[in-house]
Formats: C-alpha cells, sequence, structure tokens
C-alpha cells in the first residue's frame, strides 16, 4: 500500500489517494532500492523513509550491532573503535536507538497490559553522575515472574554516607528528586499491573507510601536488606533463596551489561538524560533478546 502524503499543508495529509509511484533511488548507506513516490494534489515527492527514525542516516548498517554491543558492556567510545566510526555517531545512534527501544518497550506494555502482572518487584540502583558525590538512583520494576524489565527511571538524590560533607563543601546542597521518580515510575506500569498483585520490596522508608498510592489493594510484603554474595556486590545476595531475586539479580545484570554501571570503572554519566537513553537501550534488548 502507498505511505500517505507526508504534507502536513496538503488536503490529503496522511492519506494515499492521490499518491502514485515516481520512480526509485538507490539508497547507498544499506545498499537497498527505494520506491519513490508524489502527491498528485500537492506535487509532494517522498518515500518510505520519509518521515522514519532512521531517515537521514548514512550509516543504517551498524544499527543493530550497536544495539548488542551497547547492552553488552561495551563503553561508547570502545564501541566506535570497534566499529570504526567517529564516537560522535556512537553518541547520535545512542540517541536513536533509545527514541526506538522507547517506542519498543511502549508496544510490549500494551501486550502485557491485556493480561496484566500478578508479582511485581521493585527497587532502586544507586550510580554517580561524574563523581561519588553527585550520586543518581535508578528506579527499577519487574515482573518477578517473567523477568521482564517493566521500567526504570533515573533521578538526582544527596550525598549520604561519609562522603554527605564533602559532597555538600564541593557542590552545595543537593536536592533529592527520588520520591518524583518513584511516582513516574508507578504512574507507567499501573496500566499493566494487578490491582490485588503480590508487591515486594525492600524497607526503604518512601517505598509504602508511594505503593499504597497506587495499589491501595495489592499484597505488598517488604523484606530486610542482607549481605552481599560478594563485598561490594549489593545484588546478589548471601543467602540461598532471597524473596528479591528477580529485581536483584535484573539490577546485577544491568550492572554487567551497562559500562557506566560497573563498579569499577573508567566511564561515568556525565548527563543523566545519557543514562537514562543508555537503560531504554538495554532494556529493550533484555526483554526483547535476552528473555526471548
Amino acid at each position: 500500500m502507498n505511505p500517505g502524503c507526508p504534507n502536513s499543508g496538503c488536503n490529503y495529509f496522511q492519506k494515499n489517494t492521490f499518491c502514485k509511484k515516481d520512480g526509485y533511488y538507490l539508497r547507498k548507506d544499506d545498499s537497498r532500492q527505494i520506491q519513490r513516490y508524489k502527491c498528485s494534489a500537492c506535487s509532494k515527492k517522498f518515500s518510505r523513509a520519509t518521515g522514519t527514525l532512521e531517515f537521514g542516516q548514512k550509516k543504517r548498517r551498524i544499527n543493530k550491532t550497536i544495539f548488542k554491543i551497547l547492552s553488552s558492556g561495551v563503553s561508547m567510545r570502545r564501541s566506535a573503535i570497534i566499529l570504526g566510526v567517529h564516537r560522535t555517531t556512537i553518541d547520535r545512534k545512542l540517541v536513536y536507538l533509545a527514541q526506538k527501544s522507547r517506542q519498543m518497550h511502549a508496544d510490549l506494555l500494551l501486550k502485557i497490559g491485556t493480561q496484566k502482572v500478578e508479582r511485581l518487584q521493585f527497587d532502586d540502583l544507586i550510580t554517580t553522575e561524574h563523581t561519588k558525590l553527585k550520586p543518581l538512583s535508578i528506579s527499577v520494576a519487574v515482573d518477578a515472574r517473567s523477568r521482564v524489565i517493566l521500567g526504570a527511571f533515573v533521578s538526582q538524590i544527596p550525598a549520604f554516607g561519609h562522603l554527605a560533607s564533602l559532597s555538600r563543601q564541593k557542590y552545595g546542597k543537593r536536592k533529592s528528586y527520588h520520591r518524583e521518580s518513584m511516582i513516574k515510575l508507578f504512574e507507567k506500569i499501573a496500566p499493566v499491573v494487578s490491582s490485588h498483585a503480590e508487591i515486594k520490596s525492600d524497607e526503604h522508608r518512601i517505598y509504602k507510601e508511594v505503593v499504597r498510592e497506587f495499589f491501595p489493594n495489592a499484597d505488598y510484603k517488604q523484606y530486610k536488606g542482607e549481605k552481599a554474595m560478594i563485598a561490594g556486590l549489593g545484588e546478589l545476595k548471601k543467602n540461598g533463596r532471597d524473596p528479591l531475586f528477580a529485581i536483584n539479580h535484573t539490577c546485577a545484570m544491568l550492572r554487567a551489561n551497562i559500562n557506566r554501571l560497573f563498579r569499577r570503572t573508567w566511564c561515568t554519566t556525565k548527563k543523566p538524560k545519557r543514562l537514562e537513553d543508555h537503560l531504554a537501550i538495554y532494556i529493550a534488548f533484555h526483554n526483547s533478546v535476552l528473555l526471548s
């Protein structure tokens, strides 16, 4: 079927009533022959690529490869070296793949919404913005039965522990947006979670308040944090049976597959927005590839 006219000023905008084939052109970046079209009403010429996220890209061949390696513990600069492209290309591909991944995730949530999630687990992953004095929190929710990642949001939090006073001296008082991030997460996943679902988390002080706000009839259980299996690796626990295994294992996979989340790494997040983009790519890869 012919695509609709992309000209918003045309009387037949997004309609294919007067759109006819108008030859072909050879797309150099992937050696494909692309059909051209012309709207007889406004004389606008276009193709099937017009209006897509990939429109105007010069290196389409590497899109799928970047999608895989950015979800496999490889840094952006090392990705550029491996693929023989400039690091600016990788940065632009990160933004493009994040947009596409969010579309994939939205489609997945629509499918899940028809069945509803009955067992939900959620937690926060702590990382940094350039320095340990500027921590970030990643709020993550998963379906405990299928291990599908339902959502993840990044929020700024103040430094804590022995670094708190040093952080205030160097960067001033740092506001916490953790609660706002949790509300965004629950607003996103609420349509796909059963109102009587079994929800589990640790004993963070704001969790119960947020859960009761969105799921007042849910069977909500909180568990005390346990010792890590390996020192410094808080995601996987030492005890034989972990009641929060699904979320802890998912957070461990995030640590293992997103380079900027490694415990010991030279790669750090300079912009929280880019961390959100990288998370969106990994979530799409996790749900569509690793769980398939």
